[in-house]
């Protein structure tokens, strides 16, 4: 199946460059905000998080009169990346230079790492490296006030939630209310993937964020010139599946599924050995190393394989240790993982992360995105592939089998607007003179658009509008909005704005507009495509093709943004399939409110005038059955409404 996405960049070679402190672009936009007591930095996978932890930890105890900085990260692999670093040879004024003994990502006893935790709080050590585990348990031994002018600084922040259960939440919520503490949280992406925020709206108000986007830091490398996505779809089992699409000559990051999941055969290790099959035959596994070495089938080339899956401690942790120290595209071919491998996680050779089964967290797509994304001579293109189950109509399971598929779609194309450039969009006024003078290639300017009239929609928009996307195209209710059976103007108008809502509960109804305007219009733009016809710009949106320049929010709001995943989802299945997928979503119909059917009142008329005919509720055209539908709930409206008069 060809990608979904394919997104080109333009090797501009900026994200990497230094300015004269040896830090990169997303450092130097996050070092500016260093003041900030509560500061949130949103960047992609590779941008360089860690280092900038270093400047900002670094000003914040020589120049800002904190003691100590503690650095938690979610597992003890990724503790290497806060390690020495001596920051002054590329000109900055200080290195980062932590005491090994106070390096709590080693193996060993979680008492231990408590035990050394406390004695660094009573020490006159400046940094310390642990887990989110060793914090949580170290926070239990303390009184908040141990964290005064202390530097805690979150890596992967997404972990916390303002779930009451979320301990680690509960730690951050508690330091913030109870110390002077300082607190730097760093994720690639601020989506969950559940209902649940990661902070409370008026917890989140007290952050600086600091935003970076995966466009700019793609686009800024100096050998990936591009990026695809793509789903394959499989029946049966998927280890019967992966030799169409596991290439040995890309060096490849497999994700096996949990054994939990539906495309999972239960036995991991069967399943690895399943994977090794379909490349050749194993001739030897190195001592020492722990190191697979494979004979290909094809090739007759050795080929060498890392099984994370395994859960003998010794055999992992002596594995790990050689993936760490990889330096060349020969160390290392394939690597076979479950949970590891995502977060942090360094192997810049990687060309391909193959993912089997749908992963419900767009955090996680993002992370396991971004172990292909690392900028590399080696390679030019980076691809990411699901192995997604396809839905069977005889199958019990093909509710869940169809929710997946939908979900992993609309992922694709949520991760696509995250690839994409950002648009600035701002109101076109037609009676008045406009001073056009900031604007640029990327300015678009839009008649009935509404500005933010708040600082909080403004950073709303700013900062927050993918995962905001992320929460409207993953909710259940737009997902059964996807195959065209719901009125466009609908979902833009009446949906969208209820997702907003729950989402943003503080904002006011203008508000609510003005972030929803934005939202479909960045969505509908970036599912368009822009082409020049003379010195005019045209915009193709779904079945729209109009100049950029009388572009009105009304004709934006008749568009369904579900659009190409419809589309998608038409041409990749069977007739049969698609079928089954429809009979899934219509069992489960949305149910129509007055809201909607007032909206389609209108769209009534013009059919029947039209076609002389009522739309039927039998119609192929789930549209047709969407107006069918409105007019028995109006005519059951109007019998309530005369039995109550």
């Amino acid at each position: 199946m060809p990608d979904i996405v394919h997104v080109q960049y333009n090797q501009t070679g900026k994200s990497k460059s230094t300015n004269e402190f040896g830090m990169r672009e997303m450092q130097a936009r996050a070092f500016e905000a260093r003041t900030a007591q509560y500061l949130l930095i949103k960047a992609p996978p590779a941008s360089g998080k860690s280092r900038a932890l270093m400047f900002i930890g670094l000003d914040k105890l020589i120049n800002q009169g904190l003691k100590k900085v503690i650095v938690a990260v979610p597992e003890r692999s990724i503790g290497a990346s806060f390690g020495k670093t001596e920051l002054s040879k590329y000109g900055f004024f200080a290195d980062w230079n932590p005491n090994p003994k106070y390096n709590l990502c080693t193996p060993g006893g979680d008492k231990s790492k408590v035990t050394s935790f406390l004695n660094f709080l009573n020490s006159d050590e400046q940094i310390l490296i642990c887990t989110h585990a060793t914090l949580r348990f170290a926070f239990e031994a303390v009184d908040e006030k141990a964290f005064n002018d202390v530097v805690l600084a979150i890596d992967e922040f997404h972990h916390i939630s303002a779930d009451g259960d979320n301990r680690l939440g509960e730690v951050l919520r508690s330091v913030m209310a109870n110390s002077t503490a300082h607190v730097v949280a760093m994720t690639g992406s601020y989506f969950r993937g559940d209902s649940v925020p990661v902070l409370l709206p008026e917890d989140e108000a007290k952050f600086t964020k600091v935003t970076y986007n995966y466009y700019e830091q793609l686009n800024g490398y100096e050998y990936l010139k591009s990026l695809g996505i793509g789903y394959h779809f499989y029946q049966g089992r998927y280890t019967s599946a992966i030799d169409e699409i596991l290439d040995e000559n890309k060096k490849t990051i497999i994700h096996i599924p949990n054994v939990n999941a539906g495309e999972s055969t239960k036995d991991k290790y069967e399943e690895v050995n399943r994977i090794i099959d379909s490349l050749g035959e194993l001739d030897y596994q190195d001592p020492e190393t722990g190191v697979m070495h494979v004979i290909s089938k094809t090739t007759g080339k050795i080929l060498k394989v890392a099984d994370l899956v395994n859960d003998n401690q010794k055999e992992r942790d002596k594995i790990q240790a050689y993936l760490r120290n990889v330096n060349s595209p020969e160390d290392i071919d394939i690597i076979i993982a479950l949970g590891m491998a995502k977060e942090g996680f360094d192997w810049p050779f990687c060309e391909h992360a193959l993912t089997i089964g749908y992963r419900g967290s767009l955090t996680e797509i993002i992370q396991i995105i971004g172990r292909a994304t690392r900028d590399s001579s080696n390679k030019s293109h980076a691809q990411f592939t699901n192995l997604i189950a396809q839905p069977d109509a005889e199958n019990d399971e093909v509710k869940l089998s169809v929710n997946n598929m939908l979900k992993a779609i609309t992922a694709s194309l949520l991760m696509e607007q995250v690839l994409a450039p950002n648009f600035k969009f701002k109101p076109k006024y037609p009676d008045e003179e406009e001073d056009t003078s900031e604007d640029d290639e990327n300015t678009i300017r839009i008649n009935g658009f509404k500005q933010p009239s708040s600082t909080r929609v403004k950073e709303i928009i700013e900062s927050d509008i993918n995962d905001l996307k992320a929460t409207i195209l993953q909710d259940d209710t737009m997902l059964k909005a996807m195959p065209g059976n719901v009125d466009p103007e609908v979902i833009n108008k009446v949906l969208i704005p209820k997702i907003i809502k729950e989402t943003y509960p503080d904002l006011t109804d203008e508000e609510i507009e003005e972030v929803r305007q934005h939202v479909v219009i960045d969505s509908v733009i970036k599912n368009g495509h822009i082409e020049m016809q003379g010195d005019k710009r045209f915009i193709r949106m779904a079945d729209s093709f109009v100049n950029i320049d009388d572009i009105h929010i009304d004709l934006i709001d008749k568009i369904n943004p579900f659009q190409k995943a419809f589309e998608i989802l038409s041409k990749s299945v069977t007739a049969s399939i698609f079928k089954a997928i429809q009979e899934t979503i219509d069992a489960t119909r949305i149910q129509m409110t007055e809201e909607e059917a007032i909206i389609l009142w209108p769209k009534i008329k013009n059919w029947i005038a039209h076609t002389g005919e009522q739309p039927s509720i039998q119609a192929f055209d789930p549209q047709e059955r969407r107006l069918a539908e409105a007019i028995i709930f109006l005519k059951e409206q109007k019998r309530k409404a005369m039995a109550n008069g």
